[in-house]
């Protein structure tokens, strides 16, 4: 998740955020909407237990209501940090990737407070104070592990990280398990979308969780388009082949889902917006 990225990049505006009239030069989002089955896609849910539960309910609904065959659900990453339930966040991810939900596969991929995460544990002096500073003191008080300062930082913060090794259980097999990104029809789901410029199989595991301002000067030219999180847009939307998902659950009290639809007899997929608001 990123405050005021897209703003401060683009100067603002709905075209803006999605690229720009010109896309740096080149030639507008060309491609085709297609999706194999089923899908709905998951904004950051970042300790907003509440408002997970809240869309599965509301994700279940529909596809009860639509009579929807073999669908899935995509996760798009930062589970924990920031809000107050990580703990039951992470544990119900567990569930539901063994489980499924409402008959739907359950995929989740992996975000930066993730990486964050799991690098504290391996290196809490090094990768500690970064990640304290972005939510993990939350997620720690979650797994109720106490005694940290906002300010901690050296060997002071290995007491936790071995706590919160110790608490994580099952959970942490969970996130290291975790996909950075994945392809369905003309789709690709990754947590901060990635460089339009290589194919996702060709990027680093950085550049898909982490992002890079590429993402929005240029649009995709392969045709591909691009299901993201990480950076919070008011509303959930499409544009330039973009579908942003994050609505800052966690400060707005808003969880985002994007719906995409096969399309029939040649059509193209049908996209549309579940939110906790609905």
């Amino acid at each position: 998740m990123v405050f005021g990225f897209l703003k401060r990049l683009t100067g603002g505006g709905d075209d803006a955020s999605a690229g720009g009239a010109s896309n740096g030069g080149r030639t507008r989002f060309q491609g085709r909407l297609e999706i194999d089955r089923p899908t709905y896609a998951i904004g950051d849910v970042h300790g907003r237990f509440d408002l997970m539960e809240a869309l599965l309910t509301r994700i279940g609904d529909d596809i009860a209501a639509r009579g929807l065959e073999a669908p899935r659900i995509v996760f798009m990453g930062d589970y924990v940090d920031r809000g107050e339930q990580s703990a039951e966040v992470l544990a119900r991810l567990t569930a539901l990737l063994d489980e499924g939900h409402a008959g739907a596969e359950v995929i989740a991929l992996r975000g930066n407070h993730e990486q964050m995460m799991l690098d504290f544990i391996e290196q809490p002096a090094d990768a500690g104070p970064r990640w304290i500073r972005n939510g993990g003191l939350q997620t720690l008080a979650s797994y109720g592990v106490g005694g940290v300062q906002l300010t901690a930082e050296g060997e002071a913060l290995e007491p936790a990280a071995a706590a919160l090794d110790a608490a994580l259980g099952a959970s942490r097999a969970t996130v290291e398990g975790l996909d950075v990104w994945h392809r369905f029809g003309t789709v690709i789901f990754a947590h901060a979308g990635g460089d339009p410029d290589t194919p996702p199989e060709l990027q680093s595991d950085r550049t898909l969780t982490w992002g890079t301002p590429r993402f929005f000067q240029f649009a995709r030219d392969d045709g591909l388009w691009t299901v993201y999180g990480h950076y919070i847009v008011d509303e959930a939307h499409a544009a330039q082949g973009r579908i942003a998902v994050d609505t800052g659950a966690f400060h707005s009290g808003v969880l985002s889902a994007a719906r995409l639809l096969p399309g029939e007899a040649g059509a193209e997929a049908d996209l549309a917006f579940l939110t906790t608001e609905d």
